[in-house]
């Protein structure tokens, strides 16, 4: 048997050592389970109609088909970053690949609406698991500044990545197979992932952690679930007071969250982090504003493609795909070009080309495919740039024993700031087309463009493709000007702490900060 103890010397200290054959090959085995969990936000995309037809869900729980992935993923991510820093990274990983692979049989084969719904949640808490284990232990694997700048770059291009090719999979295997085939090609990848993992993947975990508060778990939950449900309740059906209570309940228990955080020694979330000069709270905060500008994006260009282009949805996902050849491509070389220049200017300049993004959509008309398309790549590009950067940037600026931590807080913050963004400029986007909509259409044409299109009348549908294409481009000024605003603002507060974080890795690593941190277990 492999014994993990035979690493490189990447994993035993030192800024200048470099990673090995051994360490990419286990970095190509961690890119499994990042793929299948952001391919899981979009796979129902194409399956819902045949769900629907054999499970007959309400309407209600066609929406918890949907959604309770993503909120079992983001109510969790926080505490299970934690739980990963105190019992082992790799331990984790390899729960949640077990958790995701039996998930995916049960959810394959689900023979109930209240089944599927279930499954779909403990998918959600084993990708929990998965998505900070496999950055944190990138963070641990690669100490050499260049290299771990390029796992990240490709870590951040496949998640992007991941999420396209979701809905173009399950559209393909629809095509000749049953919906359930769109769960089972998790469980390929899952085995191998727990057959490689002992063998490539060396274990780490936090030799002094505390211990665990559990009164932390339900209180994260409490503060990201309620916020991240009312913003996209904000964005499905505007303002209302069931969405504006769950934001209310959801900021007053993440205000109790911090607080308790802040006076415990023992707290889920290490002070150390958010150490004055690390710019670990700042990279955190432009992270969020980048998948803001994603998910907000993302939001009108599908609908542009099948509601106003008129594409079937297997057609407008297949061009969806295009931007993202150029997207996956953008995250390595921004690490490259950032190891040139400051990386605050190259953050910038990603923010800065986002914004050209969202300007060529306000460029958009009724029949402007490639206009869209061109949009939605510039935007990936920047976005992607921005991603790959600051998560590098808040990963080299946190201790190697609180990397999941560090990688949950990332992760959680992209969950907000998608949330924010389809609900902030899903309502500009909406409050346009309503007002451009005529006072004599159906109710239901008023408020979705989906619902006038699906009418008999092309007259109105024709209106309402005008007023939707309209709310784009309002949407996207206000994109704009975001995108243009956090091009200064990480110029200016990053330039320090961009040196600083660089420093700190290398001080840890001349160190040997890592070694202790490492826990040596014989392969399985």
């Amino acid at each position: 048997m492999t014994n993990s103890t035979s690493t490189t010397a990447s994993t035993t200290g030192g800024a200048g050592l470099r990673a090995g054959r051994r360490e990419w090959t286990a970095f190509v085995v961690l890119l499994l389970p990042l793929l299948l969990v952001s391919m899981d936000v979009s796979v129902l995309y194409f399956a819902l109609p045949s769900i629907s037809r054999e499970l007959d869900p309400s309407a209600t729980q066609q929406l918890w088909i949907i959604d309770v992935y993503a909120f079992a993923l983001a109510g969790l991510l926080i505490t299970m970053g934690s739980l990963g820093d105190r019992i082992g990274r790799r331990k984790l990983l390899m729960f949640g690949a077990a958790a995701f692979g039996i998930a995916s049989v049960t959810a394959a084969y689900a023979t109930s609406a209240e089944m599927l719904i279930a499954s779909r949640a403990l998918l959600g808490i084993g990708g929990a698991t998965l998505m900070p284990s496999t950055m944190g232990l990138v963070r641990n694997m690669f100490r050499d500044d260049k290299q771990r700048g390029q796992a990240i770059g490709i870590w951040s291009g496949a998640m992007a990545g991941g999420v396209a090719l979701g809905s173009v999979m399950s559209g393909i295997m629809l095509e000749h197979l049953w919906w359930g085939s769109v769960f089972l090609i998790n469980v390929p990848a899952m085995v191998l992932l727990l057959i490689l993992t002992p063998l490539l993947v060396p274990e780490f975990k936090d030799p002094a952690p505390g211990r665990f508060d559990l009164l932390s778990v339900p209180l994260s939950m409490g503060a990201v679930l309620p916020v991240v449900y009312g913003l996209k309740e904000f964005a499905a059906d505007g303002f209302s007071l069931k969405s504006a209570v769950c934001v209310a309940v959801g900021l007053v228990l993440g205000t109790v969250f911090v607080r308790r955080q802040l006076t415990r020694r023992d707290a889920m979330i290490s002070r150390e982090l958010f150490r004055p000069g690390r710019g670990f709270g700042a990279a955190i905060s432009l992270n969020t504003i980048a998948a803001f500008a994603m998910m907000g994006s993302a939001y009108f260009t599908t609908q542009y493609l099948q509601s106003v282009l008129d594409m079937s949805t297997m057609r407008a996902a297949l061009w969806s795909v295009a931007p993202s050849l150029a997207i996956g491509a953008t995250a390595p070389a921004a690490t490259a070009v950032a190891q040139k220049v400051n990386r605050a200017y190259v953050i910038a300049a990603g923010f800065a080309l986002g914004a050209a993004g969202y300007a060529l959509l306000t460029l958009a008309g009724t029949d402007s495919l490639w206009t869209v398309l061109a949009g939605a790549a510039v935007i990936g590009m920047g976005i992607v740039t921005v991603m790959a950067l600051v998560s590098d940037m808040a990963m080299a600026s946190a201790p190697a024993e609180k990397a999941g931590s560090a990688a949950s807080l990332l992760e959680t913050g992209q969950e907000f700031g998608g949330a924010l963004g389809m609900a902030v400029l899903g309502s500009i986007g909406t409050a346009v087309y309503r007002s451009d909509m005529p006072a004599s259409a159906p109710a239901a044409a008023r408020e979705t463009l989906g619902a006038a299109v699906a009418g008999a009348d092309r007259a109105l549908a024709g209106i309402a493709q005008e007023a939707f294409v309209h709310g784009m481009q309002y949407a996207a000024v206000g994109g704009t000007l975001i995108l243009v605003i956090a091009a200064v603002l990480a110029a200016g507060m990053l330039r320090g702490p961009a040196a600083a974080a660089k420093a700190a890795a290398r001080a840890q690593g001349a160190e040997g900060e890592v070694a202790p941190a490492r826990v040596a277990e014989p392969a399985m």
